[in-house]
């Protein structure tokens, strides 16, 4: 039983990082607005994999709010904004795509190096698919950085934030309730703030391009 356990939470993990690339990869916001959206179906069915073997009902309930926030909520509201936004596109990004391919490799193998002792250490049958938890942190920490169009940077945070959700699913086999509906509150609220501080860039600048603030200095 352990095994498939473990097996179905790397395969969860796999699929979570995969969908965490897609933001390198492609350019389109609709595609990364998908790839958000299937990256959190895949978090809620960790945390619904997590709730059946670990015999924890309150992630059942994680796992509904999860589909509720950020497989309908958010990806609507960004939606919105990128039918607002059509014009901008994320066209020539401070790192181009082949490098960032190339970057993000090294750091997924980064995130095995430094989760290498934690794994050797822990006995939860959750322990492999950590590593690529670490993995999605790292990338999206690099997707925030290496993009220029804030609306790009907006996903790329919630992407990071789904990286450290499954970071703590798989890590402390599980998160307390009430400590998770506090994530999901900071994480609406970020996202909210995140949206007004886009639109202000827009009206201001006519662009979604954080290159333009530098029009302050002036």
């Amino acid at each position: 039983m352990d095994s498939l356990f473990a097996q179905l939470v790397v395969l969860e993990s796999s699929l979570a990082l995969i969908f965490g690339l897609v933001l390198l990869w492609r350019r389109g916001v609709p595609a990364y607005v998908n790839a958000f959206t299937w990256q959190s179906i895949v978090l809620a069915l960790v945390a619904a994999t997590v709730a059946w073997f670990g015999r924890q009902r309150e992630l059942y309930v994680v796992a509904a709010l999860l589909v509720l926030l950020k497989v309908i909520a958010i990806p609507r509201l960004l939606a919105r904004m990128e039918r607002r936004f059509a014009t901008e596109r994320e066209l020539a990004p401070y790192v181009n795509t082949a490098t960032s391919l190339v970057v993000a490799g090294l750091l997924v193998l980064f995130g095995y190096a430094v989760m290498r002792p934690v794994v050797a250490a822990s006995e939860l049958p959750t322990r492999a698919a950590m590593p690529l938890a670490m993995g999605l942190v790292l990338v999206s920490l690099f997707v925030v950085v290496s993009r220029k169009k804030a609306l790009t940077q907006v996903i790329g945070f919630l992407v990071l934030e789904n990286g450290i959700a499954l970071l703590a699913l798989l890590g402390a086999y599980g998160i307390p309730l009430i400590v998770e509906l506090g994530v999901f509150l900071d994480a609406l609220m970020g996202f909210l703030v995140m949206q007004i501080f886009v639109y202000r860039i827009h009206e201001t600048f006519e662009t979604l391009d954080v290159d333009q603030l530098d029009r302050l200095r002036h």
